[in-house]
């Protein structure tokens, strides 16, 4: 049954064109039945009429506004030659519901119209001799009432295929706008990594640089020291490759990463090992912990982290020779608290403006926008007695 349901609806105008011929056989059979007394003249005018009502039939869906006002001449040649309705005229009401369901407006008032006054003028032009007035007025009302239902009939389905392909539009517009917040969540994922990346290549790379400097002023005068040094300079290499392969994973398509492919990301308690790390390379970090540690979110952790990273970082490449950091994390009721200063020389102080960093540089810039992620708020600038400081404050819940 299915199989023959699907092939009706794939071919609607053989459909239609069986019912034609069917509505075809019909009235020629009660035609010929009713023959004597219709009489031969009005017999041979029948004939033509019903072929072209059911080619209205047959039509009906292909051509609905043409079939119309096809059907509307039939109607008024039967009224003008006096060839009486017979069951050919079942084309009108089917040709109503159609031009009602999938016709243009005009044509579906014209077809309501025709409906309306179709049983009208056939009861005027033949009228039962054998009732009276109200007889045939109730004949009128009867005749009028499939016409108004199949009118209403067809003009409800139009309403339904209208509200239908609003859906459908809507659940397409909808799609579309997540396919582009899917795109915007993708470019901003790919800002995220590269953040990481940069914080990652800086601050490994200085700390190596800094040790294989150290390392080659003393090969010859203290050989272990420069042997320590170059076991940073591997240990800080494999931390540097196992963090990019992390990263670089992310922007892998078409592959299931499985469960500790690559470390976890950086958190709070990785603070030690990153200062004792550029204390190892020669700069001197003073590192306190106020409040009571406890979980924080993994956002916080890892952006907390990244700042420090990034601080320490520009403090190497730009505080000189003899600068020294100090970092405060002070943790709130509410939220993380981040002290970072230097007493270096800073970079050149034409780079930085009023209220944070022209653009010149990425380090400054990636920061605000780690805090922003997080919901929380970034003051940088240099001190007044020489060097740099980072004030942060990462709330434990973002604000809306």
């Amino acid at each position: 049954m299915q199989r023959l349901y699907d092939f009706l609806r794939r071919h609607p105008t053989g459909v239609d064109a069986f019912w034609a011929v069917f509505l075809f056989g019909i009235s020629v059979v009660g035609a010929t039945a009713h023959r004597e007394s219709r009489g031969t003249d009005s017999l041979a005018l029948i004939v033509p009429v019903t072929l072209l009502l059911c080619l209205v039939i047959a039509l009906r869906r292909r051509m609905p506004e043409k079939m119309l006002l096809l059907t509307i001449g039939l109607g008024l040649a039967q009224v003008a030659l006096n060839v009486e309705t017979t069951v050919a005229d079942f084309a009108m009401l089917v040709i109503v519901y159609t031009v009602a369901a999938t016709g243009a407006r005009w044509a579906s008032r014209a077809a309501l119209g025709t409906g309306l006054s179709a049983a009208l003028v056939a009861q005027l032009r033949w009228p039962n001799e054998n009732s009276g007035a109200l007889g045939n007025l109730a004949i009128v009302v009867f005749q009028t009432v499939p016409f108004a239902l199949a009118w209403v009939l067809g003009d409800s389905i139009r309403t339904r295929r209208a509200y239908f392909a609003q859906l459908e539009e809507r659940a397409a517009r909808l799609e579309k706008e997540r396919e582009a917040q899917a795109k915007v969540a993708v470019a901003a994922e790919r800002a995220r990594i590269a953040r990481e990346l940069h914080d990652v290549v800086a601050h490994n790379v200085s700390v190596m640089v800094v040790q294989a400097d150290g390392a080659a002023y003393v090969l010859d005068a203290a050989p272990e020291q420069a042997k320590k040094a170059l076991e940073t300079i591997s240990s800080t290499g494999r931390q540097a490759l196992a963090e990019m392969r992390r990263l670089l994973g992310v922007l892998r398509t078409g592959e299931h990463k499985e469960a500790g492919e690559y470390v976890p990301q950086p958190d709070v308690e990785q603070i030690d090992e990153l200062i004792e790390q550029c204390r190892t390379s020669g700069l001197p970090v003073d590192f306190k912990v106020e409040g009571t540690p406890r979980p924080l979110p993994s956002g916080v952790e890892l952006t907390a982290y990244r700042i420090v990273q990034e601080a320490l970082t520009n403090t190497r490449k730009h505080g000189g020779p003899d600068a020294g950091a100090s970092v405060r994390l002070v943790y709130f009721d509410d939220g993380l608290g981040l002290l970072v200063e230097d007493d270096g020389k800073g970079a050149p102080h034409e780079l930085y403006e009023e209220g944070g960093f022209d653009g010149q540089g990425h380090g400054l810039i990636g920061m605000r926008e780690r805090v922003g992620m997080v919901g929380g708020t970034l003051d940088a600038g240099p001190r007044p007695g020489g060097g740099f400081r980072i004030s942060v404050l990462l709330p434990l819940k973002p604000a809306h």
